[in-house]
């Protein structure tokens, strides 16, 4: 297992090479390459066995490693960050080193990430105006990543770091029972 902050190393070093004026790959473009590669990875044993294999010479994992990512037309960028993942036998830390990369693009871009959660499917309209009013309460632009919850009534929850702003059926049933719970009114 590789350790958080070694993650965070390399995520962070190909967001300083793919943001950099003679990257020849787009962030985003980046991002689905290095997770098509992945994907490929892992839905082969053959591949996982010889990338993690102490058994398998460091240069037919390269030759491996070019030839898949010419399949997936990786660019030289990605082709080259897999290839060092590799030679410093990190290959198995793939999908986490994505994930980082993935954060630590949205910090450098100016993006927060919203976690939303919501008893449907949103049509494409309500995400849009849910990412505008987002935008407006976090200060910054929104990445929003969706989740149906089932446990939900209906309604929307948005987590931004550590806030959550409950604008679900439950939420609001809840704050109503407060409400009427300390109104002495209603107490008897």
């Amino acid at each position: 297992m590789t350790s958080t902050a070694v993650v965070n190393r390399y995520g962070s070093a190909l967001v300083d090479v793919v943001l950099s004026p003679n990257s020849d790959v787009q962030p985003s473009e980046a991002l689905a390459q290095l997770k098509a590669f992945d994907a490929a990875v892992s839905e082969s044993s053959d591949l996982r066995s010889i990338l993690a294999s102490p058994a398998v010479s460091a240069q037919r994992k390269r030759a491996v490693i070019r030839r898949l990512a010419d399949l997936i037309g990786a660019s030289r960028v990605v082709r080259n960050f897999l290839l060092v993942l590799s030679d410093h036998r990190r290959a198995a830390a793939l999908t986490e080193v994505i994930d980082a990369f993935d954060t630590v693009l949205d910090q450098r871009l100016g993006y927060v990430r919203a976690e939303i959660r919501s008893a449907s499917e949103l049509t494409a309209d309500e995400r849009e105006r849910l990412a505008e009013r987002l935008g407006v309460l976090a200060g910054s632009k929104v990445r929003l990543r969706f989740a149906i919850d089932p446990d939900l009534i209906g309604g929307v929850t948005a987590k931004i770091g550590s806030t959550v702003y409950d604008g679900s059926v439950r939420g609001q049933l809840a704050q109503l029972g407060e409400r009427l719970s300390s109104n002495p009114a209603f107490q008897s």
